[in-house]
């Protein structure tokens, strides 16, 4: 398989739609190739089933236009950050070789969106070790992100991602789980909004998280190490 530049690597199906589809969607039209990994098959949703929200994540890796989407068949509502847990995700990452891996933030209602940042992070060094017995040639992400989307912490991104032309069809690859929001006001790591429907809810989140870049919508991240620019005189964002 030719590497991938994006792997979104996520606890649930639908998590990537979520916190980074619009940033997906950005690189795939130019010409990066994405794809994302779902650790769990989410049978532990209160509505739906694994095989419902199979078809709908298909749905939706094709309106995100993935090269790849996979299930590493992890537990749901019980992810943990285990020596066998590692093997496996460190075996698929082996296999689609990504150079840029998003995963959840440090923090997050959901126990298994903690459980999948350490588990993503480790996995991620893990995988370039020649000798750790994961599945196939050893293979090193050169870098690991974690998406800030719909946190309450007050963090500040690394970066922000220019989602504004993408908007409607991160909405559209969201509704494709319809099993699991149609209808609701909140979703994940989204709380309700004082009466705004769930898309409502995203869009004001991306909005806020567009004006720190002065564009109608963006996507946040944070990274561990400190981003290089090309110049002082190319820095981007007025300050005024």
């Amino acid at each position: 398989m030719e590497p991938l530049d994006v792997l979104a690597v996520v606890a649930h199906p639908d998590d990537a739609e979520l916190i980074c589809g619009g940033s997906l969607l950005v690189s795939k039209e130019i010409g990066e190739r994405t794809g994302v990994l779902d650790l769990t098959r989410g049978e532990m949703g209160s509505q739906g089933s694994p095989e419902l929200r199979a078809r709908e994540a298909d749905a939706a890796a094709e309106l995100l236009g993935l090269a790849v989407r996979r299930n590493a068949e992890l537990h749901d509502a019980n992810l943990q950050n285990t020596p066998k847990a590692r093997i496996i995700v460190a075996g698929l990452l082996r296999e689609l070789r990504p150079r840029t891996v998003i995963t959840h933030w440090l923090q997050g209602r959901h126990p298994d969106h903690r459980a999948a940042a350490e588990l993503v992070y480790d996995s991620a060094y893990l995988a370039g070790l020649k000798n750790f017995p994961a599945r196939g040639a050893p293979h090193r992400p050169h870098k690991v992100v974690h998406a800030l989307s719909f946190r309450e912490e007050p963090q500040k991104p690394t970066f922000v991602v220019d989602i504004s032309e993408q908007m409607d069809r991160k909405l559209a690859a969201v509704a494709a789980y319809n099993s699991q929001f149609g209808g609701t006001v909140q979703a994940g790591e989204i709380f309700p909004g004082g009466g705004r429907s769930l898309e409502e809810q995203i869009k004001a989140h991306a909005a806020r998280v567009g004006s720190l870049i002065r564009v109608e919508y963006g996507e946040p991240f944070w990274t561990r190490e400190t981003l290089q620019v090309p110049s002082l005189g190319a820095l981007p964002v007025s300050t005024f």
